[in-house]
C-alpha cells in the first residue's frame, strides 16, 4: 500500500497537468483563429471596400476586445455597405450595435437599437432579452417583465427570460406589499 500511494499521486498530478495543457492549447488555438481573423479582416477593409458580412465580423471582434466605439463604426457600416440586407441580419446587426451602447452604459441608445431590431424581426428573441435586461437596469421594471414575457411567448423555454421575468415578478409583488 505504502508503495502505490505516490504512484497514484503522480498519476493523479499528471492527468491534472495534462488536462490543463488541453484547455490552455484550446484556448490558444481560439485566441490565433481570431487574432488571424481580425488581422485579415483589418487589412481586406483598409484595401478596399468590404460588404456587410465583413464589417460585421470585424465588429463582432472589436465588441469581443472590448472595444465598443470602433465596433459601433463598424456595424454601422454594415449596414450602410448593403441597402438589400435581410431584416434578420439587419436585426443582428442592430442587436449588436445595442449591445455595445449598453456596455458603455448609453441604455437609451441600446434601446433604441434593440427596439430597431425587434422592428425588423419581431421573434428575435435575443433582442427582447436584452432590451429587458436594459429596462431592468433602468430600473423600469414593469416594462423589463413585459419584454421577458413576450420573448417567453417566442421561445417558452428560454431559460435566460424564465429566470429573470420570475425574478422581476418577486420584485413586483415584495414592492406592492
Amino acid at each position: 500500500m505504502k508503495e502505490t500511494l505516490p504512484v497514484i499521486y503522480i498519476s493523479a498530478l499528471l492527468f491534472l497537468l495534462i488536462l490543463a495543457a488541453i484547455f490552455i492549447l484550446r484556448e490558444v488555438i481560439r485566441t490565433r483563429r481570431a487574432e488571424s481573423t481580425f488581422s485579415r479582416l483589418q487589412n481586406k477593409l483598409k484595401q478596399e471596400k468590404g460588404d456587410s458580412r465583413d464589417y460585421y465580423e470585424l465588429g463582432s471582434l472589436y465588441l469581443d476586445k472590448k472595444l465598443f466605439v470602433q465596433s459601433i463604426a463598424l456595424f454601422q457600416k454594415a449596414l450602410k455597405a448593403q441597402k438589400d440586407l435581410e431584416p434578420e441580419n439587419q436585426a443582428l446587426i442592430y442587436n449588436a450595435m445595442g449591445y455595445a451602447y449598453f456596455a458603455q452604459e448609453q441604455y437609451d441608445l441600446a434601446i433604441r437599437q434593440y427596439k430597431e431590431a425587434l422592428k425588423l424581426y419581431p421573434e428575435y428573441v435575443t433582442a427582447l432579452n436584452n432590451l429587458g435586461n436594459v429596462y431592468d437596469r433602468k430600473q423600469m421594471t414593469a416594462k423589463a417583465l413585459e419584454t421577458y414575457e413576450q420573448a417567453l411567448q417566442y421561445d417558452p423555454n428560454n431559460t435566460t427570460a424564465k429566470r429573470r421575468a420570475e425574478s422581476l415578478r418577486k420584485r413586483l409583488v415584495g414592492s406592492e406589499q
